[in-house]
């Protein structure tokens, strides 16, 4: 008899589901991400939490993501998000388009027709990710790209044997694809690669791709922390860190801005230590501070695109960023203000900040008065940006000191008992 660890999810009772080449999107390879991951799947070492039979597959066209676990030695398991690169419906309905820009009205070799495109073959021509082959697609990432830019996409990308040179000599011609069909698709693996939270950077752990679908590493969502005064003192401390990161993205050794195109409370997750990350980096734009970049390019909608141009976005009209001269210092602070920090600290009613379980009347009354004026300082657009950034600072100095300093939150704890920069 085996007996399972605890913390163990159950065995699934059916596997009809899980391992299918036409489930995993490996009939469409090289129009995937890659096959990092397989053995994993294959080897049953991820196992779906949301488990679903033969005869209930309907709605997983409308499902892109869901969680799951994963084991390195069948003992312990650690949960991951499980997600396509688009919605199953979204990749049907590219995946039409592709064979119809060919006239093909049924279904035809994707990876064959993506193969004779001038934009695939200027990119395997070369040995360098050049900014006119990525000139025109969807991904905010690629709104203004550098050449360094480019290049730490190639050097961190984890889906090639030898990472690490900017050089794709050792990139096969299965490889350029794979690449340039993720870029043209969703840079959401990509972002997880070149900023690994191994090195500071506010993002989960990329762990690989089987197919269309990509792994990383899971978290809870922020809506889990609304509607009880019990979890205040939380929220104060998850709008202190979405502000400290939001900052960060701006600010870094690197040069590189990273701003939000978009934002939404499911960009967000709380690990068991209490840290925030962004789950979501579909929407981050990027930057070069360094190098600058180009004059906007004129849009490749339309008949000015090519088939790379607009794939994940189904039959909707193709839709760009606005460009990056437009991109304020303050943008990301701005869309945080107006988005997500009023659920977190001011009431339903959007007037007072929830009442405080402490002790001390004085820092209680100060957040009522002080925070929702912040607040309207840094949501509104038609301030200067030197007033958005004194309001967050004053807001930040506001939350610091009400932060929690307990053992549940382990991401700062001992040290915040001794050293108030924690």
């Amino acid at each position: 008899m085996v007996v399972e660890a605890a913390g163990t999810p159950p065995a699934p009772q059916k596997k009809a589901l899980s391992l299918q080449r036409a489930f995993l999107g490996l009939d469409k390879c090289n129009a995937c991400v890659g096959t990092t991951i397989c053995k994993k799947l294959l080897k049953d070492q991820i196992r779906f939490d949301w488990w679903m039979s033969p005869d209930t597959t309907l709605p997983l066209a409308e499902k892109q993501s869901f969680p799951g676990n994963l084991t390195d030695d069948s003992l312990s398991w650690r949960p991951v998000v499980l997600s396509f690169l688009s919605s199953p419906r979204l990749h049907s309905s590219s995946d039409r388009s592709i064979c119809s820009s060919v006239g093909r009205q049924g279904p035809c070799s994707i990876e064959a027709v993506l193969r004779v495109t001038p934009r695939f073959q200027s990119l395997n021509q070369s040995h360098l990710l050049l900014p006119h082959i990525v000139k025109g697609l969807a991904p905010p990432l690629l709104r203004c790209p550098s050449q360094r830019l480019l290049d730490r996409v190639v050097r961190r990308y984890a889906e090639v044997v030898d990472v690490g040179s900017v050089q794709m000599k050792h990139f096969s011609e299965r490889d350029k694809l794979r690449l340039l069909y993720t870029l043209a698709v969703n840079q959401q693996p990509l972002i997880l690669q070149m900023f690994p939270g191994t090195e500071g950077w506010p993002f989960p752990r990329y762990q690989g791709s089987c197919g269309r679908l990509m792994v990383w590493a899971s978290s809870r969502p922020l809506w889990g922390l609304y509607g009880s005064s019990r979890e205040f003192i939380q929220r104060v401390d998850v709008a202190y860190q979405l502000l400290q990161i939001t900052q960060g993205l701006g600010h870094n050794s690197l040069g590189f801005l990273l701003y939000y195109t978009r934002l939404e409370e499911d960009m967000f997750g709380l690990l068991d230590d209490q840290r925030v990350f962004i789950t979501d980096a579909s929407s981050i734009g990027v930057i070069d501070l360094e190098q600058g970049f180009p004059p906007d390019p004129p849009s490749q909608t339309g008949s000015g695109g090519d088939i790379f141009s607009c794939l994940g976005q189904g039959a909707s009209p193709c839709h760009r960023s606005p460009p990056c001269s437009s991109v304020r210092p303050t943008q990301s602070l701005t869309l945080l203000c107006t988005a997500l920090l009023p659920r977190l600290l001011l009431t339903e009613r959007g007037a007072q900040p929830t009442r405080l379980p402490m002790e001390g009347e004085a820092e209680a009354g100060r957040l009522a008065r002080d925070v929702p004026l912040l607040l309207g300082v840094c949501a509104d657009p038609s301030q200067p940006d030197w007033r958005i950034m004194a309001a967050v600072g004053s807001l930040m100095d506001l939350l610091k000191p009400m932060r929690p300093c307990n053992p549940r939150y382990t991401y700062r704890y001992p040290e915040c008992r001794y050293n108030q920069d924690y």
